[in-house]
């Protein structure tokens, strides 16, 4: 996951243009609150929460992590992603409360312009190119994502020509819609059939047709930031991807925000916005220590075990405010 510096884009293209580049900044802190409840008395508990993490494109500092047992920090191997764990056989109250309060600078990311961070050309491990162009469980690289991509990439000779096809394609075929069910669990083949869904079911379908096409992309996952609010609570996760492109490396799309907002359709393939904060990356993840259960489809909210099976009734509470907050209210 190691970022480095790539050659300078050519500046004096887009300066000759007339163009005026600006990498947007935002500060805020995140509150990751929730409530295990109504759960027996006696039973084994046991608690995984994903922990936010620092990157080169957000600086990341717990400001306090609280709850009703003890809190342990511990790191799945396969990707790295770091969680609090918690455990308890002798729980007598009914519900458990937990809170993670961050404060969290998220920076643009921008792979194509002037204020671009500037990479290097850059080489995959085997490691790593063999787990990022490999399947996950509703994620397969051959069958009728592949098919799709074929003809969409027909004609197209380098991986980002084929990326950008295979972003228009997405972009164009799918329609952001949460009605009926099957919808965000980023099952490709639900999204191949039904051609409608989330942000999961949009870029796990992007992820399966560039693998397919033997372009290493990868699944990260967290939480939007209304970009019109300073501080409000926050329904849920929201999901996006990146490819990799050998003189770029990690090159980021977001194409169900490009779908919200198809004036920045352009923007979205190369670019994340500041309106975000990662938590995690992957699918198919074994937790630290090893859940009793399956493997997890991704993992953005707490997971809960009681009895060695999934306990699903948790109430989430997700929040954030803007570090100036305060001071744009009095204006």
């Amino acid at each position: 996951m190691l970022r480095k510096l790539w050659p300078l884009f050519p500046v004096l293209l887009l300066a000759f243009a007339g163009m005026a580049w600006a990498q947007d900044t935002r500060h805020f802190t995140f509150h990751y609150a929730f409530t295990v409840k109504d759960f027996p008395s006696g039973e084994k508990v046991r608690i995984w929460i994903p922990q936010s993490h620092s990157d080169a494109f957000q600086t990341v500092k717990v400001i306090s992590a609280t709850g009703d047992l003890p809190l342990k920090k511990t790191r799945e191997p396969r990707r790295g992603n770091e969680m609090y764990y918690a455990e308890t056989s002798k729980a007598k109250q009914q519900e458990l409360h937990f809170e993670v309060v961050y404060d969290v600078v998220r920076h643009e990311r921008l792979t194509f312009g002037i204020y671009a961070p500037h990479l290097e050309a850059m080489k995959l491990s085997d490691r790593e190119r063999k787990e990022y162009l490999a399947p996950d469980e509703l994620v397969p690289t051959t069958g009728l994502p592949a098919e799709l991509a074929v003809k969409v990439t027909g004609g197209k000779t380098t991986p980002l020509e084929k990326a950008r096809a295979i972003y228009d394609y997405v972009f164009t075929t799918m329609r952001y819609d949460k009605t009926g069910t099957g919808w965000g669990r980023g099952d490709v083949l639900y999204a191949c059939d039904a051609k409608k869904g989330n942000c999961t079911d949009f870029h796990s379908l992007f992820i399966a047709m560039a693998r397919s096409q033997g372009i290493p992309a990868r699944f990260e996952i967290g939480f939007p930031l209304p970009p019109d609010k300073h501080s409000a609570e926050v329904a849920g996760y929201h999901c996006w991807a990146e490819f990799f492109e050998p003189q770029h490396g990690w090159i980021p799309v977001d194409i169900s925000e490009a779908w919200k907002h198809p004036e920045k359709k352009d923007y979205f393939f190369g670019a994340h916005d500041d309106n975000r904060v990662e938590f995690t990356m992957g699918r198919d993840l074994e937790l630290s220590p090893k859940q009793e259960g399956k493997p997890l489809n991704y993992f953005v909210y707490p997971y809960v075990e009681i009895g060695g099976k999934e306990y699903p009734n948790v109430s989430n509470a997700f929040s954030f405010a803007d570090a100036d907050a305060g001071v744009a209210a009095q204006r």
